[in-house]
C-alpha cells in the first residue's frame, strides 16, 4: 500500500510534494486531542469565540498571496481567483464573528411552564470531508459556523490539495486559536470509515460528488452521525424569449468559466427559448472563444488547467459521447496539444435528453445549450434533472422571472438575471441528488448544534 499523498502541479505535471499518510496511532492521537480541544473550546464564551474568528479572518487577509499561490500550484486555479477565494473566506469568518453571537442567542417559547426556552449547544468534533476545487473556501465556509457554535473540526481534504490543508492548520495556529481545535487528517478516502465511526466524531459535513456523498451518508447513517451534504449540480439557466441577450450571454459565460468550469454551482445547462436560441448560441460561442487558457500564475490568463489529467479526459469523453448522440460543437471540444490538463471553452448545441451533456454534471468549461419550445417547456427541461443545487432565470420581465424562480424551479438557490454564487449571509445547499442540509447564514450555524429545550416548572 502506498503510504504517501502526492501533490502534482496540473499546469506542468511536476511533483510539488509528498506527504506521509497518518498511521492509525497518529489518527487516534489527533482525535483524542480534538476532543480535549473541544471540551475547552465549548466553555469559551461566545464573544471570545467571535474574537478568535476575527483574528483568523485578519490573518487570511494578511497572508492571502502566499495562501493563494499554494492553491494555484496544487489545483490549477487562476491565481487572481485564488486570491479572491481567500478574501471571500476571510469575509465569511468575519461575518460569523459579527453575527454568530446573535444567531446563538436562546429563544424563549411561551408554554404552561414558568419558563421555557431553546438553547443552542455545541455537539463535539465535526468531520469535514472536502474537495479540491475551492480548497480554502469550502473549508472556511464550514469552519466559520462549526467553530462559532463551539465545536472542534477535523478536515479530510482531497489528496491533491494537502498543501492547502496544512496551510490552513498553520493559519489557525499562527492566528492564535487554541491548539488542536482544527486538524488535518492525511488519509486517502478509502480509509475514512473508521474515522466517521469514531466516538469523538459527532457529525460529518461533506462537499463533493453525489456518488461520494452517497457513500459518506451510508457510513454516517450506519453510525448515526448527523450529516450535511453539498453534492454535484447541473444548474439550468433559463433564457426566456424576452431576455436581454447581451447581458444574459455575459453572465452565463462568466458563470460557466469561473474556476475553469470546476464549480458545483456554475451554469452548465442553458435552456433557451426557440425565438432567441440562434442569436444566443452564436454570441455565447463568440465570447467563449475569446477566453484564453494558460499558465494560471499569469494574471492575464482567464482559465487554468483542470485539476488533474484524468478529470480532463473524463470531461472530453462526455463531450465526445454527446456528439456521437447528435450534439454539435460550436467551439472547443478537443484536447489541446499544450502540456497541462487544459480543455478549451466549449459550446455544445442540439443537446437532448439521453446525452451526457443533458443528464450528467460537466465539471469543466463546457456549456450545453438545450432548446425550449416556450416558457413552460423551459421550466420542464430545467427541472428534468437528478440535481437541484442552483439555477437562474433571465427575462426583462423581472416579476415574471422572480415568480418562476420562487415557485417553479427545483433548486436550493435560484437567481434572477444573475449567476448563482454562495454568500455568507444566505443559506446554501441543494435538493434531490445535490444533497441536503444547509451551509452559511443563520441556517448554516444551526446545522451542528444541539437544539436543546429547557422547561422550568
Amino acid at each position: 500500500m502506498n503510504n504517501t499523498l502526492v501533490s502534482v502541479n496540473p499546469f506542468n505535471g511536476k511533483e510539488i510534494a509528498r506527504y506521509k499518510i497518518d498511521t492509525p496511532t497518529i489518527i487516534k492521537h489527533k482525535l483524542e486531542q480534538a476532543h480535549k480541544a473541544f471540551e475547552k473550546w465549548s466553555k469559551v464564551s461566545i464573544r471570545q469565540r467571535a474574537a478568535y474568528l476575527k483574528a483568523l479572518a485578519d490573518y487570511l487577509q494578511k497572508h492571502k498571496h502566499t495562501l493563494a499561490e499554494t492553491a494555484t500550484l496544487e489545483m490549477g486555479k487562476p491565481y487572481v481567483q485564488s486570491v479572491t477565494e481567500i478574501e471571500k473566506s476571510a469575509k465569511t469568518l468575519a461575518y460569523y464573528a459579527e453575527h454568530g453571537p446573535r444567531f446563538l442567542e436562546q429563544e424563549t417559547v411561551a408554554t404552561e411552564a414558568s419558563e421555557s426556552y431553546v438553547t443552542f449547544q455545541p455537539l463535539g468534533t465535526v468531520l469535514a470531508i472536502m474537495p479540491w476545487n475551492f480548497p480554502y473556501w469550502q473549508v472556511f465556509r464550514a469552519m466559520g459556523p462549526i467553530l462559532m457554535a463551539g465545536n472542534a473540526m477535523m478536515l479530510k481534504h482531497a489528496s491533491n490539495v494537502t498543501g492547502c490543508a496544512l496551510a490552513m492548520e498553520k493559519a489557525l495556529t499562527e492566528a492564535g486559536l487554541p491548539e488542536y481545535l482544527f486538524q488535518a487528517l492525511l488519509l486517502p478516502s478509502s480509509e475514512m470509515e473508521s474515522v466517521i465511526a469514531h466516538r469523538y466524531i459527532q457529525a460529518v459535513t461533506f462537499t463533493g460528488s453525489n456518488s461520494g456523498g452517497s457513500k459518506v451518508a451510508e457510513l454516517a447513517g450506519k453510525h448515526l452521525k448527523k450529516q450535511v451534504l453539498e453534492l454535484g449540480g447541473s444548474d439550468a439557466y433559463v433564457i426566456l424569449d424576452d431576455a436581454d441577450l447581451k447581458q444574459a450571454v455575459e453572465v452565463c459565460v462568466a458563470s460557466r468559466l469561473n474556476n475553469t468550469g470546476q464549480s458545483c454551482i456554475s451554469a452548465k445547462r442553458f435552456v433557451v427559448g426557440s425565438k432567441v436560441i440562434e442569436t444566443f448560441q452564436t454570441q455565447m460561442a463568440e465570447l467563449m472563444q475569446q477566453k484564453k487558457y494558460g499558465d494560471p500564475m499569469n494574471a492575464s490568463v482567464q482559465l487554468g488547467p483542470l485539476a488533474r489529467h484524468d478529470l480532463r479526459d473524463q470531461l472530453h469523453k462526455q463531450v465526445e459521447e454527446s456528439v456521437r448522440r447528435g450534439a454539435k460543437v460550436l467551439c472547443g471540444g478537443f484536447i489541446p496539444e499544450e502540456e497541462g490538463a487544459f480543455y478549451p471553452p466549449t459550446v455544445l448545441t442540439g443537446v437532448k435528453k439521453g446525452m451526457p451533456a443533458y443528464e450528467e454534471e460537466l465539471f469543466g468549461p463546457v456549456a450545453a445549450i438545450i432548446e425550449a419550445r416556450d416558457e413552460a417547456d423551459a421550466i420542464r427541461i430545467a427541472n428534468d434533472s437528478i440535481f437541484g443545487l442552483g439555477g437562474a432565470v433571465f427575462s426583462r420581465d423581472v416579476k415574471k422571472a422572480e415568480k418562476i424562480a420562487a415557485e417553479e424551479l427545483q433548486a436550493g438557490s435560484v437567481f434572477v438575471n444573475d449567476f448563482v454564487r454562495s454568500d455568507a449571509r444566505l443559506p446554501f445547499g441543494g435538493i434531490k441528488q445535490s444533497g441536503y442540509g444547509r451551509e452559511l447564514g443563520y441556517y448554516g450555524l444551526r446545522e451542528f448544534v444541539n437544539i436543546k429545550t429547557i422547561s422550568v416548572r
